[in-house]
């Protein structure tokens, strides 16, 4: 009996820790020189990665150990720093000293150094919003809310360079947004599938959020655990570091290639709907400041906001910006945009369950873009019958979907193509957006 339990000890401690791996590995922000790798284990282990360049078969380089923690979920995020500038790299997980096997290629490629030297790269990047993974315990009785998981397989497929996710990207059931523990496990389940793990590993990820992943639905700036939600946002996305020291929040902002990136904070700093007096925010003050700066400094091509509802639709309806008394900031940063003549900007909008183009033009006024992405595998609303008088005809989707933007063409005639799939990856809807000059 003692000889069999040593047997079985020693196969314990002495198996390659495979399985130990929960969700992961995930390509975070990628610059000219770092890049964010993260990782989820079941429970307390030592994690590291290990990379190297592709096609090269040199020894692995590898990071310095981090011991993943039940208070953060069992995270490790790490940053590997002093990289080559568009170099491809392969990489892995490393747990206890085993390195792990790889999904899919496994690689990432640091952004290029063209300025100044060489043609602007092209580039293309996938966005989508409302994302709910089925667990029937936590959900209310009926027809499941989630379907077409598959749809993460297909925007894989498409290997766009990096994807945006355009909030409600977890959906909070009333048991998560009470606790810390709660929203870990939220978003815990919700990474936990298998159409999901090859997009994470081999694409780099951002995200901003919306109500379902903040609090309770059509949650504000009241909402009192919202401290935690940035906090848990924080751990589970590997998003660009934010030091602004007056913004609250998740508003951040990246570069690739010709383009800028602004990812906004709707509901950090938002009023409450129901109110009548104050302020009619959602941005906030610090925020909104912020952004004019940044669009009124930015020399991109293509400036893409990106914000969890829709910022152009004229329909006065749920929690667009033309509701809830939040039109005159809308028009604030409208004015703003003529007075600074800031061409070529394009909000990047979910939310609302369907898909469509608004777009905001007038005589002698730089043309104002946004394009609304939803849903990825929630339920579907059609909202073909709302007054949006600037809805592109044709341009509403009533299906889950995606969306596939490409920069393409010199610096000086960039074109931007946009492809709304279904969730096997056929083509519904798209368009192309020249260069305002």
């Amino acid at each position: 009996m003692k000889t069999l339990l040593t047997t079985i000890l020693v196969y314990i401690f002495t198996t390659p820790l495979l399985a130990q791996i929960l969700n992961g590995p995930m390509i975070g922000h990628v610059t000219h020189g770092e890049v964010k790798l993260w990782v989820q284990t079941k429970q307390s282990q030592t994690v590291a990665f290990a990379y190297r360049k592709f096609p090269s078969e040199e020894q692995w380089s590898y990071t310095q150990p981090f011991v993943t923690k039940q208070q953060e979920a069992f995270i490790c995020e790490l940053t590997l720093e002093n990289l080559s500038p568009g170099q491809t790299y392969a990489y892995r997980v490393v747990l206890n000293n085993e390195l792990q096997a790889a999904l899919g290629k496994q690689q990432f490629t640091t952004t290029t150094l063209w300025a100044y030297r060489s043609p602007v790269p092209n580039f293309s990047f996938a966005i989508g919003s409302c994302t709910y993974i089925n667990e029937p315990d936590s959900d209310r009785k009926g027809k499941p809310y989630g379907e077409a998981y598959q749809i993460f397989e297909s925007i894989a497929q498409k290997q766009p360079n990096l994807m945006l996710w355009l909030g409600d990207n977890v959906y909070y059931r009333e048991p998560d947004w009470t606790s810390k523990s709660g929203m870990m496990h939220r978003y815990t389940h919700s990474r936990n599938i298998s159409e999901l793990q090859k997009l994470l590993a081999n694409t780099p990820q951002y995200a901003i959020w919306d109500d379902h992943d903040f609090g309770p639905n059509d949650s504000d700036g009241s909402f009192i655990n919202k401290g935690m939600s940035k906090e848990v946002f924080d751990l589970f996305w590997a998003n660009p570091d934010q030091n602004h020291p007056d913004i609250k929040g998740i508003s951040n902002q990246f570069e690739w290639a010709d383009c800028h990136f602004f990812l906004l904070d709707n509901r950090f700093e938002r009023a409450p709907n129901q109110r009548k007096d104050g302020d009619r925010t959602i941005l906030g003050k610090s925020q909104l400041d912020w952004l004019k700066d940044a669009l009124v400094s930015s020399k991109a091509s293509f400036k893409f906001i990106a914000l969890g509802g829709q910022f152009l639709n004229t329909a006065p309806v749920f929690e667009n910006y033309s509701a809830n008394g939040f039109d005159k900031e809308r028009q604030e940063l409208i004015d703003f945009i003529y007075l600074h003549q800031i061409k070529n900007v394009i909000f990047l909008t979910g939310d609302r369950h369907h898909s469509e183009m608004s777009i905001l033009k007038e005589e002698g006024k730089p043309t104002i873009y946004d394009l609304t992405i939803s849903p990825l595998t929630s339920g579907v609303h059609d909202a073909s019958m709302e007054a949006n008088t600037l809805r592109v005809e044709g341009s509403h989707i009533a299906v889950r979907n995606y969306g596939l933007l490409s920069v393409e063409g010199d610096l000086k005639t960039r074109v931007l193509t946009i492809v709304i799939n279904d969730a096997g990856g056929l083509p519904l809807w798209q368009t192309k957006i020249e260069l305002e000059k």
